[in-house]
């Protein structure tokens, strides 16, 4: 069978091509034939990467044809053979003929599970402590060397935000790289793990804010960025047909898990240690528990390098006129500025009700999980119903939970905690109706609907990026500030006649002395207003339907 990776890893199956693991154990004679072919261009654009060129073609017995090549199934004896038209075409290339009896199986054995459970473990471990980064925030906030530094309430959210924003829009990039190299998949694994260990370990050594910024947030980013692209290109291209499904799912729901303990580890460490300290402990933390499950992620087939044009793929441009398109990406930047304001100032808000920091990992250990679960909802539910009304949904439930659950019942724990187990199911639910938005743009060009995959991915890192500054600029200009004079503004602690003003405190507007009152109308506006292209994408599809 002959198996085609976009620029994602992203690969398919046709109805008419039977998968080797299926034949009988008698054809031991069985041959695979597995070819990368590369562009001869080195200038081709980032357009090439999604369209006419610059995507590698992997041809495998056990994998799958993408519908826009279609295959040539010769049966000699006991032998297998599958042409594509490219190389029909006379495309040059060479050929590793490997027997199949001796490649480990797709979708079932030791290779495929423990491969699973690696890259699970390994996303959670390194794309899990961006998303508790809301913990070492706090703590910033807190260290007057840090917080009185210039321009820190700007810097600091920034810090999480770049670390965790940058693996988003990184993938436009990466995921076509990688794809087309992926004889270098392990090393970039490696790469990226080793990447993160030197700017956690050398940020911690650092005292200036911009280098933090480029440390923290910038380097690590791109280190998580090239483990989760190598490690998800292996479950697309290699050892997944029939459950990849299911195999994204686990992988994809690793930094969830991740999310769930890292606040728990990072509170434990500061409640003894500075926040260098804590830092360096994490940049040995990391690689420390990454490596062992490194050789585990690793190919299934062997690769041979082929020197030619690039691949073909989906030669149209007719999605950058499909209006589907960009309602969906307008609509998913809108939802992504609202998104992380909750995942980034959750613990802060927790420590302003005086909760204490075991409380604000609890908090932010809840909406982590929350997130994993509104995750498996979605996608289960996008297969049944219309994902423009699940959308729609989705988000006026998000809105609910803003405005009611925070901004009005969040003044105890046992407020805080419902809204992070609301708020995390309805909006981490969001990224799973994404296929269901483009399905009417890239109809069956898979190819198409993974390079606008990375599109919707961008969007998101491009809203989360944006949304830090504007919390940001939001929460220094409350009106309820006690201005500190250097760099910050903080909430007061205490009243000239003797209360604690939590005693006042009726609402989740008015935590922190009202700073968050902004900032809680802002989130829930970034919904609402998703809500409206949401709507037009309902009204085009339908007026589609009825064209067809």
């Amino acid at each position: 069978m002959t198996h085609v990776a976009d620029g994602g890893g992203h690969t398919f199956t046709p109805a008419n091509v039977i998968p080797s693991q299926r034949a009988s154990a008698n054809r031991s004679q069985a041959i695979e034939l597995t070819t990368v072919q590369r562009p001869a261009s080195p200038s081709s654009t980032i357009g090439d990467n999604f369209g006419n060129g610059g995507l590698s073609t992997e041809l495998e017995l056990d994998q799958a044809l993408t519908p826009i090549e279609s295959a040539t199934t010769v049966r000699d004896g006991a032998s297998v053979r599958t042409l594509g038209r490219s190389v029909e075409a006379g495309l040059a290339s060479e050929a590793t003929l490997v027997n199949t009896s001796a490649l480990p199986p797709v979708d079932t054995g030791f290779g495929a599970w423990s491969f699973l459970v690696a890259a699970f473990i390994v996303d959670a471990i390194v794309d899990g402590f961006p998303l508790s980064y809301g913990i070492l925030l706090n703590a910033y906030l807190r260290d007057e060397h840090y917080r009185t530094q210039k321009f820190a309430m700007n810097l600091l959210p920034l810090i999480g935000t770049l670390s965790s924003g940058l693996n988003y829009c990184s993938s436009i990039l990466i995921q076509p790289f990688i794809s087309r190299y992926p004889q270098y998949r392990r090393l970039y694994l490696f790469s990226g793990v080793v990447i993160s260990f030197v700017s956690l370990y050398a940020a911690s050594y650092v005292t200036k804010l911009p280098h933090l910024l480029l440390l923290q947030g910038i380097l690590f980013g791109f280190g998580s960025s090239l483990v989760t692209s190598a490690s998800t290109a292996y479950i697309m291209s290699e050892w997944f047909v029939e459950k990849r499904e299911l195999a994204n799912m686990i992988v994809f729901s690793g930094p969830a898990a991740g999310g769930v303990v890292y606040p728990f580890i990072i509170s434990a460490l500061l409640r003894t240690r500075t926040v260098p300290e804590t830092l360096r402990v994490l940049s040995f933390l990391i690689p420390g528990l990454c490596i062992p499950f490194l050789p585990f992620l690793k190919g299934r087939l062997p690769t041979a390098r082929v020197v030619g044009p690039g691949a073909r793929g989906s030669s149209s441009r007719a999605w950058l006129k499909d209006r589907l398109f960009w309602v969906g990406l307008g609509a998913n930047t809108l939802q992504g500025l609202g998104h992380f304001v909750p995942v980034l100032w959750l613990p802060v808000f927790a420590m302003d009700l005086n909760l204490g920091a075991c409380n604000a990992a609890v908090v932010l250990a809840v909406l982590s999980g929350a997130i994993f679960v509104g995750q498996t909802c979605m996608g289960v539910l996008s297969n049944h119903f219309d994902p423009w009304l699940l959308g729609l949904s989705n988000l006026f439930l998000t809105c609910i939970a803003t405005f009611v659950f925070w901004g009005v019942l969040s003044r105890t724990l046992v407020g805080l905690l419902v809204f992070s187990a609301t708020y995390g199911c309805v909006s981490g639910g969001w990224s799973s109706l994404w296929v269901g938005f483009l399905k009417s743009v890239a109809k069956d060009d898979h190819l198409l609907a993974g390079s606008l995959i990375r599109y919707m991915l961008f969007s998101r890192g491009i809203g989360q990026i944006a949304s830090t500054q504007i919390a940001a600029a939001l929460m220094s200009h409350s009106s309820n500030y006690v201005s500190q004079g250097n760099g910050i503004d903080t909430p007061s602690n205490s009243t000239s006649d003797g209360y604690d003003p939590m005693e006042r405190v009726k609402l989740g507007f008015g935590v922190g002395d009202g700073r968050f009152q902004n900032v809680i109308v802002y989130a829930g506006s970034c919904f609402a207003s998703a809500a409206v292209p949401v709507v037009i994408g309902w009204a085009l599809t339908k007026t589609w339907r009825r064209g067809n």
